[in-house]
């Protein structure tokens, strides 16, 4: 059960990594990249971020970038929250599979 000041963070945080996959993915033509949720634990140590790529066949090599960058994410994300949040939580991304999920049912069902 996450708490009202939890929920709060993770839709800032949300939100703003939102803006920042956003910028960055201007440059690459072709590559979309979406926050689908944010869990952060309940000491606000640890965001987790659950992130919906397109297209499909270059999600894994995405995520890993995204992971070995994620110190400066985390760095770019401080700079845009630093007056809202006074500890910057550590970035852990993972590939949000909700959609797929749904998908594959839906084929099965039919």
């Amino acid at each position: 059960m996450e708490t009202t000041r939890q929920q709060k963070i993770s839709r800032l945080i949300q939100k703003e990594l939102s803006e920042i996959f956003l910028q960055q993915t201007k440059a690459t033509n072709g590559i979309l990249i979406s926050v689908s949720e944010v869990r952060v634990t309940s000491d606000l140590s640890i965001a987790r971020a659950y992130l919906s790529i397109f297209p499909n066949d270059k999600k894994q090599e995405l995520i890993e970038n995204i992971n070995a960058n994620a110190k400066a994410i985390r760095y770019d994300l401080g700079t845009r929250v630093r007056h809202q949040l006074r500890i910057i939580p550590e970035l852990i991304f993972h590939i949000d599979d909700s959609l797929d999920y749904a998908e594959r049912i839906d084929e099965l069902l039919k």
